[in-house]
């Protein structure tokens, strides 16, 4: 009996962890989103913009600092793994802000060339898709790992693709690209979710656990933005 209530009470404290280091994950998530659209907010709105972007009838192009602001976030999502691994949780931190500030900084055209109000609510649509799918990976008793795979494998090739229309300018290819995108970026909302899940153990002390929760963080932010972009092409009204 005392070994059973024991069982019980120690199953109550796993389950109590778990949900910490998951509200934790979602926590550090959506401050990124919020860095992440103050940022664009704020260089689209200020003079900042003239850092960055050459703004002009013709259209928007970038300025040698704007590139810098482009291809940082691409070197800094490859070296977030290591500095998982080798740094504190601190070092991670700064990382993961500083990438989601750069990564508004690169989204700053959007406010440009879409209204306000398409903006608003294709994030709601977005946020609406993302907690669903956020939480059947969180609750399915289905492995998605296999499914993972396929989704990686598919991302690759969307990437081959888009930058082979980068050439080709092809408007019907860049629709059915947008309808992949929404697709690959739904399902690795779930196997994220799933993932990140996975990872989690109890034994883990409290600087692992927060690691392990900006990495997780990363990964679901990537996947809301990405979503969030793609629907964009289809539900957003520019302007």
């Amino acid at each position: 009996m005392q070994h059973e209530i024991y069982t019980q009470s120690q199953s109550t404290t796993v389950d109590a962890r778990l949900r910490s280091y998951m509200q934790k994950v979602y926590n550090f998530m959506a401050g990124g989103l919020c860095v992440t659209a103050l940022a664009a907010w704020l260089v689209a709105n200020t003079s900042l913009i003239s850092l960055f972007f050459n703004v002009s009838p013709q259209g928007i192009s970038l300025s040698g600092l704007g590139w810098l602001a482009f291809i940082a976030p691409l070197i800094m999502v490859f070296a977030f793994n290591w500095v998982v691994r080798t740094g504190t949780s601190k070092q991670v931190q700064l990382l993961f802000w500083s990438y989601a500030a750069l990564m508004g900084i690169g989204l700053t055209p959007i406010f440009l060339l879409y209204t306000q109000t398409s903006l608003v609510r294709v994030f709601l649509i977005t946020a609406g898709a993302f907690g669903g799918l956020s939480l059947y990976g969180y609750t399915t008793k289905r492995d998605l790992t296999g499914f993972g795979s396929f989704l990686y494998m598919g991302l690759i090739g969307l990437v081959i693709a888009l930058i082979v229309n980068l050439f080709l300018q092809s408007s019907g290819l860049d629709w059915a690209l947008s309808i992949i995108g929404v697709g690959l970026f739904s399902g690795l909302t779930a196997y994220d979710s799933q993932k990140i899940r996975q990872i989690y153990a109890s034994a883990d002390d409290d600087e692992t656990l927060v690691k392990k929760a900006l990495l997780g963080a990363l990964n679901l932010y990537l996947d809301f933005i990405n979503l969030f972009l793609y629907l964009l092409r289809f539900l957003g009204d520019r302007r």
